[in-house]
This record gives structure tokens, C-alpha cells and sequence, in this order.
């Protein structure tokens, strides 16, 4: 694998309406944030419940499957350095509307559906450490307030991720301590961390987990939709792509030990708010400290997710995948407002269809099918060069990571099936009418050309703003 330096871009760029202000070291936290959201501060229990104290063991697991991928999209994302990602790649590879949209819109489907899982996750228990209140509508109050800091800019919303970053990584490494001083005074079994539910397939059981704890790395799609936001993407993406992954995959192993050598495996799945157990068995540190850090650690990760969702509206909607008005961005923000409202919206009625841990298992399930998609995408385009010096992975990673996808698909259940065919049948019916739209309107004068053009003949380009 290797990538060639590329000229450095300006922060005004003449290619996008986006403002080009994100830089290698803030791509890199908005990276890990996302990542270091609620696959530990959530779901660990989830893991323990289902592995036993072995939780590391799938966390690695999908690290390494995870890291396929991410070498196709970094490839794919510094070849063509467009918002929009999987749905742009797939434009490109397959060349056919319906595969394009279903890949975007699933892409789309995921992002709400994930947000309104982390907008459950933080009116838990962690929340209620603080105020006892409904939690369907702490998530629905939570989902607005994020969508009023992605609306105020991406440059705005990515230094409230370092902060946010710092904080989260700050208490899951507090959690590797505690348990260093647990297991220091003689408490805790250190042995169960070799330990799986007793009359369990390791194999089988680590790979149903391994599901889960995919779902705590897929937050590095979302950087694809920032392409366009990215001083000098080409040399700056794969660098923090895979520094931001591995950093993640270090620190969910430390803390996946630490969690059961000091708590019982049926004890952390028992909780909505795992890692609340480790700090309530060492004892020193007051629960509503370790509460803050893990409200702050789920929001963080709700508004990384969020930014993505609404960046990939409009980068569809740029392609004329979606409708044109998704496309609009606030004159002096930059931002685009239409598409941050429209996904806000949809992720507030998500939060009303299931619980944290069955959102989380449809996200992989149609992350899943965009990322076997995507590893197709990067071998099909190999035949398409560009003139811009790009990243490129061997070959036989994209092959795995196909592989990868398939075998994870084959882990999850009817229900969850059933939850993401809906919403992929909402998205079929979202494109026979936008298609049928489109040709309605191309029967009329001055309609018949894609959305950019059509926007210009009417005087609402080049920004679409209001």
C-alpha cells in the first residue's frame, strides 16, 4: 500500500461549495471519537452477556475485519475526494441508479438509525445518575441540541470533538486504572478474561459477538462524507484513517479486559451502563463523574454520526439521488441546513422502534451490505484511472473484505433482517418516486438537465443558499 504526496488545497476550493478547513490531526479526532462512542460505554455488556469474559476477543475480531475495508475506502475516498461516499463510489463502479441510491440510502438509513440508538443510549443510565426522566424524550431533546451544533459548522462542530474526544478517551483509560487498582488490593479474577459462557462455541459465540463490537469501528465511514472538507485529502486521509482505527482497537481491548477481570461478565450484561460497574466496585470515584464522561462520549459519537448523515443527503442530492432541496447550504455556515433538519427528524422518529442494542445490530446490518459493495466498487474501478496520485491497497484486501461482509451477514437474525428489509423497501419507494419525478420534470422546459444546471438557469446557484 502506498500513497504519493499530492498538492496542498486551499481552504476555498473552486470544486466544492464546501468549506475546505479540516485538517490531518482534527480528521483524526473526529475519526476516533466516532469510534470511541458507545461500543464500549454501551454495548460491552451486550458482548459479556453473549461471549462471556472473553469481550476482547471479538473487539479484535472486528478490528481486523474492520481494517479491510477501511483500505478499500482509503483508497476509494482519495481517488475520488467527493461528499456523498458510498453512494458516489457506487455511482462510479456500477453505473446503475437503483444500485447507486439502495447503497447510498442505505448508508443513509444507517446514520439516522445509529444516532437515534445513541440518543437511547445517552437517556439511560448514565442520564439517570442525574435526572429521572422519560428517556424517549431525553433522546428526542438530545437529538436537537445536536442538530443545532452541526448546523453551526463542520469546523465548529469538529473542535467540540477534541474536546469531547479527549474526555471520552480520558474515561476509558480511567477504567484500565481502576481496574489496575481493583486487582492491585487483591479483588477481581483476572482468569475470567480467557473465560467463555459455559456450553458455547467459542467460535460461534465470539463471531455472534464480533457483530456487536463491529458496530463500535464503523465510525469511520462517516469520515468519507467529509472528503470535500479536507485540506490535502490525499495524503492526509489514510493516515488518519488507520492511525484513528488502531488507536480505537488498543484502547476497546485494554478495556474490554479490565471491565471483566473486575466485574462479572452477567453483571456488566445486566446494565445499560456497563462500565458504571468498574467504577462502582473500585469505589473512589463518584458515579455521577464517570456518568458525565460517558454522556459525553455518547453524544460525541451522536454528532460525528449526524454530520455524516447529513453530508451524505447532500452529496446525494448533489447527484440528483435524492431530492434537490437536500442540496441547500446556510449562505454564511456553509452548512448544509436542509439535510441536517430532514435526517434529525428521521433519526427522532427511529427513537421510538426498538432499544440501543437492536438499532445498533440493524446499523451493521446494512453497513454491511454497503461495505461489500464498496470492496466490490474498489476492484471494478481499478480499470478507471485518475491523474491525481492516490492511496491503493494490495488487491487481496478488498477480496477479504468482502469475504468479511458475507460472513457477518450470516450472523444476524430474522428480526433484525426483517427491521432492515423495511427500511431498504422504504428506500425502493423512494426511488420509483423521485425517479418518476425526475421524469415528470424533464418534460418541462428548462428541466432537463441535472440538478446544478437546473439550479443556475433559476438563479439559486452556485449555493443553493437561503
Amino acid at each position: 500500500m502506498n500513497a504519493a504526496p499530492a498538492p496542498t488545497e486551499q481552504a476555498t476550493d473552486p470544486d466544492t461549495r464546501l468549506s475546505r478547513s479540516v485538517g490531518g490531526k482534527l480528521l483524526y479526532l473526529f475519526i476516533l471519537g466516532d469510534v470511541l462512542g458507545a461500543g464500549v460505554y454501551a454495548l460491552v455488556g451486550e458482548m459479556a452477556g453473549e461471549v462471556g469474559g472473553a469481550v476482547w476477543l471479538p473487539l479484535l475480531v472486528a478490528l481486523g475485519l474492520a481494517l479491510l475495508t477501511a483500505g478499500s475506502y482509503a483508497e476509494l475516498v482519495t481517488k475520488y475526494p467527493r461528499a456523498g461516499g458510498a453512494a458516489v463510489f457506487a455511482d462510479r463502479a456500477f453505473r446503475s441508479p437503483l444500485v447507486s441510491f439502495l447503497v447510498g440510502f442505505s448508508m443513509l438509513a444507517a446514520g439516522v438509525t445509529s444516532a437515534a440508538g445513541l440518543s437511547l443510549a445517552f437517556a439511560g443510565d448514565y442520564f439517570a445518575t442525574f435526572v429521572d426522566a422519560p428517556d424517549r424524550l431525553v433522546a428526542v431533546l438530545f437529538l436537537a441540541l445536536v442538530a443545532t451544533l452541526n448546523a453551526r459548522g463542520i469546523k465548529e462542530s469538529l473542535r467540540a470533538n477534541v474536546a469531547m474526544t479527549a474526555i471520552e478517551l480520558s474515561g476509558l483509560l480511567l477504567i484500565v486504572v481502576l481496574a489496575v487498582v481493583v486487582l492491585g488490593r487483591g479483588d477481581g479474577e483476572p482468569g475470567r478474561v480467557t473465560q467463555f459462557v459455559e456450553g458455547t462455541t467459542p467460535a460461534i459465540t465470539v463471531l455472534g459477538a464480533a457483530i456487536l463490537a463491529y458496530y463500535s469501528f464503523v465510525g469511520f465511514e462517516t469520515s468519507a462524507n467529509l472528503a470535500e472538507e479536507v485540506r490535502d485529502v490525499r495524503r492526509t486521509y489514510p493516515r488518519a484513517l488507520f492511525g484513528a482505527l488502531v488507536t480505537a482497537g488498543v484502547v476497546y481491548v485494554a478495556v474490554g479486559v479490565a471491565a471483566v477481570a473486575v466485574v462479572d461478565p452477567q453483571s456488566l450484561a445486566g446494565s445499560t451502563g456497563p462500565l458504571l460497574e468498574v467504577v462502582d466496585a473500585e469505589g473512589s470515584v463518584p458515579a455521577w463523574v464517570f456518568s458525565l464522561v460517558a454522556l459525553i462520549a455518547v453524544a460525541n459519537g451522536a454528532l460525528l454520526t449526524m454530520i455524516m448523515a447529513s453530508r451524505l443527503a447532500y452529496g446525494m442530492a448533489e447527484q440528483d439521488l435524492l431530492p434537490t432541496a437536500l442540496g441547500r447550504v446556510l449562505p454564511r455556515r456553509r452548512t448544509p441546513w436542509v439535510a441536517i433538519v430532514v435526517t434529525t427528524a428521521v433519526a427522532m422518529g427511529l427513537v421510538f422502534t426498538g432499544d440501543v442494542a437492536g438499532l445498533a445490530e440493524t446499523v451493521v446490518l446494512l453497513l454491511l451490505l454497503v461495505f461489500a459493495a464498496t470492496n466490490v466498487a474498489v476492484l471494478v474501478l481499478r480499470r478507471e484511472k485518475v491523474e491525481e496520485p492516490h492511496f491503493r491497497v494490495i488487491t487481496v484486501v478488498p477480496v477479504l473484505g468482502v469475504a468479511s461482509c458475507v460472513l457477518l451477514l450470516t450472523q444476524q437474525d430474522a428480526v433484525t433482517w426483517l427491521r432492515a428489509g423495511i427500511l431498504l423497501a422504504v428506500g425502493a419507494v423512494l426511488y420509483v418516486v423521485m425517479r418518476f419525478s425526475r421524469r415528470s420534470g424533464s418534460d418541462r422546459p428548462g428541466a432537463d438537465g441535472p440538478a446544478s444546471d437546473r439550479a443556475a438557469s433559476d438563479g439559486t446557484a452556485p449555493d443553493r443558499a437561503e
